[in-house]
């Protein structure tokens, strides 16, 4: 695997095995070698909507400021990874498949993985990430959950390292009975995973009410990472 742990909250990685390393920016601890940094671009999100004009532009620029500034790191060297203290996981994506993760919680990932943005709302290889009002749809699961309305998708072979408050919890999804989870403690999910927004009262309560009347149901074929707080990153 490409990433190795040093302990709960730092990751190595040998640039030499794993090729390029895309990284939040400001997650580098220390490095040995000779290693060049660069900026890396956002990656692409919701496909074209014609005749939608500045709902379009809206979606647009929500998009850009819900995905974190992102480093490449490539030449010959020993990087270490951490951020704010907090927990890490690594994900190993030799089988290929997808990983969706908030970009808040995205550490680092190989760069042969292809990356995207696309609405919190979309199924999982829906193509076009669900659309401009897939995502409009999702901004109300944000607003409630306080998760965000674009999600980041991994798609491909290689690994990626997740952030958590607490550690990380992997749930298997695809039994009889769906997965529940807080929507607050959701952190990713891999493979052909459904999630869906269920409230136990009414929206207009919503705000009254605790954290559990807004649930996240699990289903399909995968796995979900929980972290063990509802502390947002």
């Amino acid at each position: 695997m490409a990433f190795t742990k040093i302990n709960s909250k730092v990751v190595r990685v040998d640039l030499m095995q794993s090729g390029p390393i895309i990284a939040r920016r400001g997650a580098m601890l220390f490095y040995t070698g000779d290693v060049q940094f660069a900026p890396h671009g956002t990656p692409g999100g919701l496909g074209g909507s014609p005749g939608l004009g500045g709902l379009a532009g809206m979606a647009g620029r929500m998009m850009q400021g819900e995905h974190e500034a992102t480093m490449i790191a490539q030449g010959k060297g020993t990087v270490h990874y951490g951020f704010k203290g907090l927990e890490t996981h690594i994900v190993d994506m030799a089988a290929g498949g997808e990983l969706r993760v908030e970009a808040s919680r995205m550490l680092a990932h190989t760069a042969g993985l292809q990356s995207s943005v696309v609405s919190a709302n979309a199924s999982p290889s829906g193509g076009g990430g669900g659309g401009l009002m897939g995502a409009l749809r999702g901004a109300a699961t944000g607003v409630v959950t306080g998760q965000g309305m674009f999600t980041t998708q991994l798609s491909g072979y290689g690994a990626a390292v997740l952030l958590a408050h607490g550690g990380v919890l992997e749930l298997q999804v695809g039994g009889p009975a769906p997965v529940v989870v807080d929507p607050q403690a959701f952190v990713a999910s891999y493979g052909p995973v459904r999630t869906e927004l269920k409230s136990s009262t009414s929206w207009r309560n919503v705000g009254r009410t605790g954290g559990e009347s807004m649930q996240l149901e699990c289903t399909g074929q995968g796995i979900v990472y929980v972290q063990a707080s509802e502390e947002k990153l």
